[in-house]
C-alpha cells in the first residue's frame, strides 16, 4: 500500500537524519575547491503524481528518487515552461521561452530542422567557456540539419535523408563536447542511434509503425541494432560510461550532463525485469525503470568519486500522457496526482512537474521548498554557480534558483512571473498563488467528462480563467469573473513580456 503523505515525511525526516549523521559527510571530499560537477536528468512525461514523494496515494515506488529526496530537496511547485515536450528542451538549453522561436505551438518530428538559432548560447556552451567538459546523452527534439538525398525537405517518413552524411546543427555544434542519443520521441523516426554528428548504424528497413496506444509508433527508418525496449538501458549505459570515462581522464575539469531520457513516454515498454513490480501496469513499471536509470548513474556518480561535489538535479519535460484518465480508472492511479489536467494543458497537471535535487554540503537533506521554479532557470542557475553573468541576449527568461536550493529565503520571489504554454500554443501566467489563463479554457485533451463529476469542476462561460492555487490547487473554481483587477494584471504582464523579448531582468 502507498505510504500516506504524513508517514512519507516521517520516512524524508529519518533519511534526512540517517544521512547527516553517517554517509554524507563522508562524500562532501574536496567540495568547494572547483565549480561542481552538474548533473541534469530530464524524464520525458513522468507526472507529478507519479511519485509518493508528491501523491501519498501513488501506486508506484522510486527507491532511487525517494533516497535522492532524503538526501536533497523536493520542490513542490516546479513547472516546464511548455506542457510538451520540444518548446520545453528549448527552454532547458537555452534559458529561452520557446514561444519567442519560430515554433508557436506543437513539437517537432524526428527530420525537422534545428530550432536553435546559430549563435544562440546554451547551458552547455556557457559552461564549457568555463572550463566545463559537457555531454547530452538521450532524446534531443531539437532539430538536427539532416541531409537529404535530393536537396529537399526531409520527408515525413524521412525516406530522402541520406543517413550516411553527418547532420550539421546537432548538440556537438552548441556547446556539447560528446552527444549520443535519438532524434526525438522514440515514437517518432528515425529508429537509429545518433553519436557526435551522425548515425552509428545505417537502417536497412522500414518499420511500419504500431498504432495502438500505449506501444505507438510511426512509420520510418529502422537500423537493425535498434529495439525500441532497450533505449532506455542503452542511454544508461552511456551516460553513466561517459562519467566513468571522465573519472580516468583525470582532466580536472568538471563536467555537466545533461540526459534527457525516452521515458515514461510511449511507446511504455519496460524489459521483463522491471515488468510487475508497481500498482499501475506497464506504466508504474516503465517508471520504476526511470527510477533504475536515476540509480546507475548516481552510482557512476560515486564510482567517479564525484559525489560530495555533484548537483543532481531530476525533473520532467511536461506531464503526463493523456492516457493517464485511462490508468485512473483501470488501475486508480493519479499520474497527474490531485492536480487538474494532463500533458497538453494549461492547467497545472499539463507543467506542474517533479523536481528533485542533490548537493551535498550545500542542499539541505530532507528539505521540501514551495519556491516557484521553472526549468527555463537551469540557464542562469549555472551562470551563477559558475559566477559568469549572462549577455543580454541570453537567458532571457531564466532565474537563478541557486538561493533556493541552498535553501536561503529571499525577501521576495525569486521569479517575477512565469509564462507557460499550451500545446496548441496559448497562454498562461502564474504569480504567487494566482494562475491566470488567457483562454476560455485550460483543456487541450477534452478531459473525459466522469473525471469534471468526480472532482466537482465547476463549468463556466468566461473568455479566461483565474484560480487561487492557495485555496484551490485542484481548479474547480473558475475566479476570473470575480476578480477581473487579478485577470487584467496578469494579462498586462503577458503583454510586456510578450513585447521586451525577456522576462527576466536586463534589457529588453
Amino acid at each position: 500500500m502507498p505510504m500516506t503523505r504524513s508517514e512519507f515525511l516521517r520516512y524524508l525526516a529519518y533519511g534526512a537524519a540517517a544521512t547527516m549523521t553517517g554517509g554524507l559527510h563522508a562524500l562532501q571530499g574536496n567540495a568547494g575547491q572547483r565549480p561542481p560537477n552538474i548533473l541534469f536528468i530530464l524524464a520525458d512525461d513522468l507526472g507529478y503524481g507519479d511519485l509518493i514523494l508528491l501523491n501519498a496515494q501513488s501506486r508506484i515506488r522510486t527507491p532511487n528518487l525517494e533516497r535522492m529526496a532524503t538526501e536533497g530537496a523536493v520542490f513542490t511547485d516546479a513547472h516546464s515552461p511548455s506542457a510538451v515536450c520540444t518548446p520545453t528542451r528549448y527552454g532547458v538549453t537555452t534559458g529561452r521561452y520557446c514561444w519567442r522561436s519560430p515554433l508557436k505551438s506543437g513539437v517537432l518530428a524526428g527530420g525537422s530542422p534545428p530550432l536553435i538559432e546559430a549563435g544562440r548560447m546554451t547551458v552547455a556552451s556557457l559552461l564549457k567557456q568555463n572550463g566545463y567538459a559537457t555531454a547530452c546523452v538521450g532524446k534531443w527534439h531539437l532539430g538536427l540539419g539532416w541531409v537529404t538525398s535530393d536537396g529537399k525537405a526531409v520527408e515525413d517518413a524521412m525516406a530522402n535523408v541520406d543517413f550516411g552524411k553527418p547532420f550539421g546543427r546537432g548538440p556537438t555544434t552548441l556547446g556539447f563536447d560528446y552527444y549520443y542519443g535519438i532524434s526525438a520521441s522514440l515514437d517518432m523516426p528515425p529508429y537509429i542511434y545518433l553519436e557526435n554528428d551522425r548515425a552509428t548504424e545505417l537502417p536497412t528497413s522500414v518499420t511500419q509503425g504500431e498504432p495502438r496506444m500505449p506501444r505507438n509508433w510511426r512509420l520510418g527508418p529502422l537500423a537493425p541494432g535498434f529495439k525500441h525496449q532497450q533505449v532506455l538501458s542503452r542511454l544508461t549505459e552511456k551516460a553513466a560510461g561517459w562519467i566513468d570515462a571522465q573519472a580516468r581522464q583525470k582532466s580536472g575539469k568538471p563536467f555537466f550532463l545533461y540526459l534527457a531520457l525516452n521515458a515514461p513516454h510511449t511507446p511504455v515498454l519496460p524489459r521483463e525485469e522491471f515488468k510487475g513490480r508497481t500498482g499501475a501496469g506497464d506504466y508504474g513499471d516503465f517508471v520504476t525503470e526511470v527510477d533504475w536509470t536515476v540509480g546507475q548513474v548516481l552510482d557512476a556518480v560515486r564510482r567517479a568519486g564525484a559525489a560530495g561535489n555533484t548537483l543532481v538535479i531530476v525533473t520532467s519535460d511536461n506531464g503526463p500522457e493523456n492516457i493517464a484518465y485511462q490508468r485512473v480508472r483501470e488501475y486508480q492511479h493519479y499520474s497527474m496526482g490531485g492536480l487538474r489536467g494532463v500533458k497538453r494543458d494549461l492547467w497545472e497537471g499539463g507543467h506542474r512537474v517533479p523536481f528533485l535535487a542533490r548537493w551535498p554540503g550545500k542542499i539541505k537533506p530532507g528539505t521540501v521548498s514551495d519556491e516557484i521554479v521553472c526549468l527555463t532557470d537551469l540557464m542562469a542557475t549555472c551562470a551563477d554557480i559558475v559566477h559568469a553573468r549572462l549577455p543580454d541576449n541570453a537567458g532571457e527568461d531564466s532565474y537563478s534558483i541557486l538561493p533556493a536550493l541552498l535553501g536561503r529565503k529571499p525577501a521576495r520571489p525569486i521569479r517575477e512571473a512565469t509564462v507557460l504554454h499550451s500545446a496548441q500554443g496559448q497562454f498562461a501566467v502564474r504569480q504567487g498563488s494566482w494562475l491566470f489563463i488567457d483562454h476560455p479554457t485550460g483543456d487541450n485533451n477534452r478531459e473525459p467528462e466522469w473525471l469534471k463529476q468526480e472532482r466537482h469542476y465547476e463549468p463556466h462561460k468566461f473568455s479566461g480563467e483565474l484560480y487561487n492555487l492557495r485555496d484551490d490547487l485542484a481548479e474547480r473554481k473558475n475566479l476570473y469573473g470575480e476578480r477581473q483587477d487579478v485577470a487584467q494584471k496578469l494579462k498586462t504582464l503577458l503583454e510586456k513580456y510578450k513585447a521586451e523579448g525577456r522576462s527576466a531582468p536586463g534589457k529588453r
